[in-house]
Formats: C-alpha cells, sequence, structure tokens
C-alpha cells in the first residue's frame, strides 16, 4: 500500500467511511472491517500527499469527492433534495418467459430481477405506501422516483400500462418516473404512451443489455440480439426518452476484455445513465446450477473492482452512474458473498481510483 499523508485526521469507531467539515477542508477517517483490520487511510478532498505529491479530485460531477458521476448527485442537482427510488412489482412477465421468444427466463433471473421490489400480491398504491414509510425513516424530506422493476414493465398494451403507472405517478412527492423493460418489448402505441409520459415528468426507460456479445445472451438466454437492442434504443432517443442501459460483469465465458468492450460500446452511445452490476448467483436458477456443476467461476473483488474502475474510465463524465455494483437477497446468494458488503465494495472502488488517480472519463479518447 503507499503510503499517504493527510492533512486533517481524526480516528472514529465505524463500519462505513466518515467524514467531517473542518473550515474548508472535508477529511476521511479510519475505515476499519474483520477482512481489512488494518487502518487505512486517503483522500475525500485536499488532504492527501502521497509520496511528497499532492492530488486533488479533478472529476466536476461531484459534492462528496466522488471519481465518478453519481446517480445521487444528479438527482440532488436536478431536484435540489434527496431522491430516493421505490421499487414495484406491476406483476408483469417477460417474453423469454412466457414462450413468446423462449422460457425460463435469463439464467440468472429470480422473481423478475425484482428481489426489493413490493409484493405482488399487494396493490401497487400499497406497495408505494410501505416502501415510501420505511424510506422517511432515513430520509424524511426526501422526494420519489417509482421504479417499476420487476420483469419486463412494457411487455403489455400502453392502456394496461396507464392503469398501473398513473395512479403511483399523481401521488405527492413523485417527481419522475423509472421503468424497467426490454429493448424489444417496445410496441409503437407503447412508444406514444412513454413519449406523453416524458413530456409530463423525468422519465428513465431502464434497458437490460448485459452485454454486446450475443453468444453470451444466448448463454444466459436472453432471447434478443444486440441489434435488437440498439433498434430499442434509438426509438427511445429519437423521443427525446431518457435511457438507462444495465450491463452485468462476471457472466459465464467473459473475460475482462470483453466487459470492457460492452462498456465502450454503451459509452460512445451517450446513454443517459448506466447500471454496473455483479452477476449474482442466486438460489434456484439455471445459472446457480452451471456454478455449482464447475462451468464457470465467480470474480474476485479484486477483478471486480479493477473492471469497474476500468469502465468508468471509459464513460464521458456527463454520463450518470447509478450504480456500481448490485444487490444479491442475502437469503439467496450463493456468490459472490464478499458483494453482500456494499460499502465494502464500493471503497475497493474509490480507493483504487485514488491510487491509480483515476476518474470516469479518463480514457474516453479511446473509444
Amino acid at each position: 500500500m503507499h503510503r499517504l499523508q493527510l492533512v486533517c485526521v481524526k480516528k472514529v469507531k465505524s463500519n462505513h467511511f466518515r467524514t467531517v467539515k473542518r473550515q474548508t477542508h472535508v477529511c476521511l477517517f479510519a475505515y476499519k472491517t474483520v477482512e481489512y483490520p488494518r487502518l487505512m487511510w486517503y483522500d475525500i478532498f485536499i488532504g492527501i500527499k502521497e509520496n511528497g505529491a499532492k492530488r486533488m479530485n479533478k472529476f466536476p460531477y461531484t459534492s462528496d469527492n466522488k471519481r465518478y458521476h453519481t446517480w445521487n448527485y444528479h438527482l440532488r442537482e436536478k431536484f435540489g433534495c434527496k431522491v430516493f427510488k421505490i421499487a414495484l412489482n406491476a406483476g408483469f412477465t417477460c417474453p423469454n418467459i412466457d414462450g413468446t421468444r423462449g422460457f425460463g427466463g435469463c439464467t440468472y433471473c429470480l422473481d423478475g430481477s425484482g428481489d426489493f421490489a413490493g409484493n405482488p400480491a399487494d396493490s401497487l398504491l400499497k406497495q408505494f405506501d410501505e416502501i415510501k414509510t420505511r424510506m422517511h425513516k432515513k430520509w424524511p424530506e426526501a422526494k420519489y422516483i417509482p421504479y417499476f422493476q420487476a420483469h419486463t414493465n412494457t411487455y403489455a398494451p400502453a392502456s394496461v400500462l396507464r392503469e398501473r403507472f398513473e395512479p403511483v405517478l399523481a401521488q405527492d412527492g413523485v417527481v419522475g418516473l423509472s421503468i424497467a423493460t426490454r429493448a424489444d418489448c417496445l410496441a409503437d402505441d407503447v412508444l406514444e404512451y412513454l413519449s406523453e409520459l416524458n413530456n409530463r415528468t423525468y422519465l428513465i426507460a431502464e434497458l437490460g443489455l448485459q452485454t454486446i456479445f450475443d453468444e453470451t445472451g444466448e448463454r444466459i438466454n436472453r432471447c434478443h440480439t444486440y441489434a435488437e437492442f440498439l433498434e430499442g434504443f434509438e426509438k427511445l432517443k429519437e423521443r427525446g426518452i431518457n435511457v438507462c442501459v444495465h450491463l452485468i460483469d462476471g457472466l459465464p465465458g467473459e473475460t475482462k476484455e470483453m466487459m470492457l468492450e460492452s462498456a465502450a460500446a454503451v459509452a460512445r452511445l451517450k446513454p443517459h445513465c448506466v447500471k454496473l452490476h455483479l452477476l449474482h448467483v442466486l438460489r434456484g436458477t439455471k445459472i446457480a446450477e452451471q456454478y455449482l456443476n464447475g462451468e464457470f467461476e465467480l470474480l474476485s473483488l479484486d477483478e471486480y473492482a479493477d473492471i469497474i474502475v476500468s469502465q468508468l474510465e471509459l464513460f464521458p463524465s456527463e454520463t450518470i452512474i447509478q450504480r456500481v455494483t448490485g444487490d444479491g437477497g442475502w437469503n439467496a446468494l450463493i456468490g459472490p458473498l464478499w458483494s453482500l458488503k456494499k460499502f465494502v465494495v464500493m471503497n475497493e472502488i474509490d480507493k483504487l481510483m485514488v491510487r491509480r488517480d483515476t476518474y470516469q472519463g479518463a480514457k474516453k479518447e479511446m473509444l
């Protein structure tokens, strides 16, 4: 580890990083876990010196010294307050589940990738109110973006979407709408309705791409091609609809070079935002069987942090990074178990960016 010296330092006992304002300085304190018993120091704002050379964070889109354009930063800049998503399950399905394009769904998917969405047995308004109440305990003054998360949320006629989206959109404090879907589920009537919504609220269509490699797509049973993704992406962009693209790192058979190639291809599209996910192997999924049969290996934390930092370097600084890791339900997660400690994962990414003295967009000229 490099020898670091901070201008302002104060030791605190904490299970995550803490910052404190001291005059005009913001300094990072100690971080200590079972896995990392030593106290490790690095800079948050202006306190770092390494081997006598003072480092500064050059990244412009930050208020907490992150070196990438976080979702939280974007929302606070746009709305002037904390905004959180409320994940909902509207009871849709997917075309690779019901037989339209395939059966069984994506091999990694459990319950439509809506592990943290509301209970589909409850009405959407009940789901919304219950999650809002829980989140308000932490952020009592926050606003909300309903997130239709589970399965494919445009896989129905526009009339059905209107019935499910509008009551939630009408709730007090709602400032936008986020819709998870597939690029091959954008019928003309759906696109027309999304255009209408886009004129009324802050709308984001979240497209699950996962990889640009069709051979991987076949292996995970996506049942659509990269070319089909590009077609759906362009339909949304030409209507001025914000798009968030999802990628998964660690898919079976993929190398680091392939993951970087996927990130570079998405970066060239200049979407509104991206989500960079880690592959979670969950009990009850097809991919769990493949993993337990020894058909592929999981990424280590060091490998994952290296891949994420290298991907972030490719995205233009204006691209919003909604996620740099994901959540796998602890009761179903087979691996990687290190992903359960989300703060550790995020901090490893932050530390690696500091050690490399890099930031989002640092290598965008390579695209």
